[in-house]
């Protein structure tokens, strides 16, 4: 985990208002259950926050809110600590966002699973050393040398929904990324609910 954090793709950000409140209420309580449950949160010995969750825009083709970088040892999150992701290319490695804050570490994954064949609306990436142990390769799990935020982790999710019948499962562990989960559905409940009944069943 001690890369978590560091931005690897080429990020465009333009500062600009925070997102309308309304449009983060159902994510921002599921942020904060998963803070509670420090599935989101700080490693104080590595010193990085971890963890992220995002949500399409609604009434948009392409567009996502995503915490913030460098938000995970914030409890609460208000839409200051949110980004507008505007624009990706998972080929280039590129991403363009707006906001107060630059989008999150993980955004082009997060991106990844929005160009998915399926239209999900929410994606959650968390981090839990146990529940990733017991899950690694039980589910669909990335491959050991692909590391999070490249354009390699988003041919990754492609790559399982293809061969590894990951819409069965709305969820993947990150092989190459100690501890990291990404849960996905057709709301913020239901990939909170999805990452939550195998943090029950396994931890």
């Amino acid at each position: 985990m001690k890369e978590e954090g560091y931005i690897k793709y080429y990020c465009q950000w333009q500062t600009g208002s925070p997102v309308n409140e309304d449009i983060l209420m159902q994510i921002n309580e599921w942020r904060s259950i998963l803070f509670q449950h420090k599935l989101i949160g700080y490693n104080e010995n590595l010193g990085v926050g971890y963890g992220n969750i995002s949500a399409k825009y609604p009434g948009s083709e392409g567009l996502f809110v995503i915490s913030g970088t460098q938000t995970g040892h914030l409890p609460i999150l208000t839409p200051e600590h949110y980004s507008l992701v505007t624009g990706y290319d998972l080929e280039k490695n590129f991403l363009s966002c707006t906001g107060p804050i630059k989008a999150s570490s993980e955004a082009l994954t997060h991106a990844a699973v929005y160009a998915l064949p399926e239209s999900f609306e929410a994606v959650i990436h968390v981090h839990h050393f146990g529940l990733w142990e017991n899950l690694l390769h039980k589910i669909p799990t990335t491959q050991e040398e692909i590391t999070y935020g490249t354009p390699e982790m988003a041919k990754e999710v492609r790559r399982l929904w293809e061969e590894k019948n990951l819409g069965a499962y709305q969820i993947f562990a990150m092989a190459g990324h100690v501890e990291g989960l990404i849960s996905f559905g057709h709301s913020a409940q239901e990939a909170g609910e999805i990452l939550m009944s195998y943090f029950h069943r396994y931890t």
